[in-house]
């Protein structure tokens, strides 16, 4: 009897992150594609950078007052972002 290493693509492809430790990474980089769906295209154009370091989402804004408003809104980004992403990916947000 003949063996075979068939598999689907998607199975594939979760193995393999999983093996080179990618999928906290992929979560990542999905959080941060979630950033203008969840915040708006107004803040997204005052956005100047974003990373995650450590499970924190760092936001470089153009405009104090911007940093401001959003520091009152934190916890809800937080939670729209994980939800939006489909798995919690970070556990704060800095405004820098």
């Amino acid at each position: 009897m003949k063996r075979t290493n068939e598999k689907s693509l998607g199975d594939a492809i979760r193995e393999m992150l999983s093996d080179y430790h990618l999928e906290n990474k992929l979560n990542e980089v999905r959080l941060i594609g979630c950033w203008k769906d969840v915040v708006g295209e107004m803040i997204d154009k005052h956005t100047e950078n974003l990373y995650i370091r450590k499970k924190k989402l760092y936001v470089k804004l153009d405009s104090p007052a911007l940093k401001n408003e959003l520091m009152y809104e934190k916890s809800r980004i937080l939670k729209s972002l994980n939800d939006a992403a489909g798995l919690k990916v970070i556990e704060d947000i800095i405004f820098i």
